[in-house]
């Protein structure tokens, strides 16, 4: 946000998901289903991150790196993963400082904690509440 931005009433950004899976369908499919449940009003900035470069199962590093980027708007970047190398390869690009600032693992269920970081993070609320929604999908009881 510029300055006359700033000035102009301009809202202040939102935090930026992205979901990191070992599929590419996999994320785009979370990430189609989390965009439509939040629909309605402003929407937060969310991206997959899935498959490799050559469009096999894996997590690509380059692909979280460009879809934090992409997903950035200084409000932080709540990022959400499905299995093991995943989770190890977003805490490899955290530790290395490689993801934009105020970037963060939130440890939730893939499907419903990224419609709940969607949805909290499209409610304006800053990147700290939005791991905590996230997180809370932990306790949704399907009985």
């Amino acid at each position: 946000m510029t300055g006359a931005d700033a000035g102009a009433g301009a809202e202040a950004p939102l935090v930026g998901i992205v979901l990191v899976s070992h599929s590419a369908s996999v994320a785009e499919s979370v990430a189609e289903l989390a965009r439509g449940l939040a629909a309605g009003g402003p929407l937060a900035p969310v991206a997959a991150a899935g498959g490799t470069a050559t469009g096999g199962l894996g997590t690509s590093a380059e692909r979280v790196v460009a879809a934090a980027r992409e997903v950035d708007r200084g409000a932080g970047v709540a990022l959400l993963a499905d299995l093991g190398s995943s989770v190890l390869t977003v805490k490899a690009l955290l530790l290395d400082d490689e993801l934009p600032p105020d970037s963060r693992l939130v440890d939730a269920p893939f499907v419903e904690g990224a419609v709940a970081a969607v949805v909290a993070a499209s409610s304006g609320l800053p990147v700290r509440e939005v791991a905590a929604a996230a997180t809370e999908a932990y306790t949704y009881r399907k009985t």
